[in-house]
């Protein structure tokens, strides 16, 4: 659907999507000097969040990649408006620059907090037949991640320098896991079943059915009077687990078990830089072997 292109000036483009942690809670007062900046030869189309179908669920506009792409970032039909906070992106694809330099980047985000990927949770699911609770007039984030990408795409000169780009699918990069592991037990065992089904039904859209995938492990701060913010979250870690032992073209980060955390959710601002360094990092290894 969206891997074809015509020969043209061939741009890598790596998608990001998840939950929270994807979002990213990251503050830009903590950026170091070499990430606090706008990024020449990297571009970036954040779909616009939502859990309702409305006009604006998953559009956006391409625009060079800078800080503000976190929580409470938005799309408001003609411009983006940066928020304070940013998410794994911006190490990414400084990562992403030193692996492939002289080469441009591109990266298409699309990611919403508290959301599971098992309909049955009933909270934004990115379950692809889940079609919304009524009272929030939803469809579901599968849907708006399509969404995102189609209006990605139809854009043909993504940096505007007069010339068509071919945006060439080189990964996904997941971070999600924690709303699954949250309340039932009966939704975190089919985490296995669903991530996989999830990855493959956006392997197929990109036209890329071995295109690589790195998932980033979930973690628990501890940070509630339980000692325990995800009721079963060894049974998610295990599924995620699972999935990139089986799948040849998956891998996933395992170091989120030594980041610091803002609040009981979500990780601090060197976490958020570590988690995209390594994203990047693996999906190099990946396109590499």
């Amino acid at each position: 659907m969206f891997g074809q292109h015509r020969e043209t000036d061939g741009i890598k483009v790596f998608f990001l999507a998840g939950q929270s942690n994807m979002v990213g809670y990251g503050n830009n007062k903590d950026l170091p000097e070499y990430l606090n900046q706008e990024f020449a030869n990297v571009f970036i189309f954040h779909g616009n969040p939502s859990v309702v179908n409305d006009s604006l669920a998953g559009h956006g506009k391409w625009e060079k990649l800078k800080p503000g792409h976190g929580e409470m970032f938005s799309f408001d039909g003609n411009k983006n408006i940066m928020s304070n906070l940013f998410g794994v992106e911006l190490s990414f694809a400084k990562r992403m620059q030193e692996l492939y330099p002289n080469e441009k980047i591109a990266i298409i985000k699309y990611s919403h907090g508290g959301t599971s990927i098992d309909s049955i949770q009933k909270v934004a699911s990115w379950d692809p037949d889940y079609n919304g609770d009524e009272d929030k007039m939803g469809i579901n984030q599968y849907d708006f991640f399509l969404r995102t990408m189609q209006n990605a795409y139809a854009i043909s000169d993504i940096n505007a320098d007069g010339h068509p780009d071919c945006l060439i699918p080189s990964g996904i990069v997941w971070m999600q896991g924690e709303s699954d592991a949250l309340h039932t037990e009966e939704v975190a065992l089919q985490y296995y079943k669903n991530i996989k089904r999830l990855m493959n039904l956006i392997r197929t859209a990109l036209n890329k059915d071995d295109l690589p995938v790195v998932i980033g492990k979930i973690s628990d701060s501890g940070m509630n009077k339980e000692g325990k913010m995800w009721k079963y979250g060894e049974l998610v870690q295990y599924a995620q687990e699972k999935y990139t032992r089986i799948d040849k073209n998956a891998a996933i980060v395992r170091d989120t078990k030594d980041y610091g955390y803002s609040d009981g959710a979500h990780y601090n601002s060197a976490g958020y830089i570590s988690l995209g360094e390594s994203f990047a990092s693996l999906l190099y290894e990946l396109n590499n072997e």
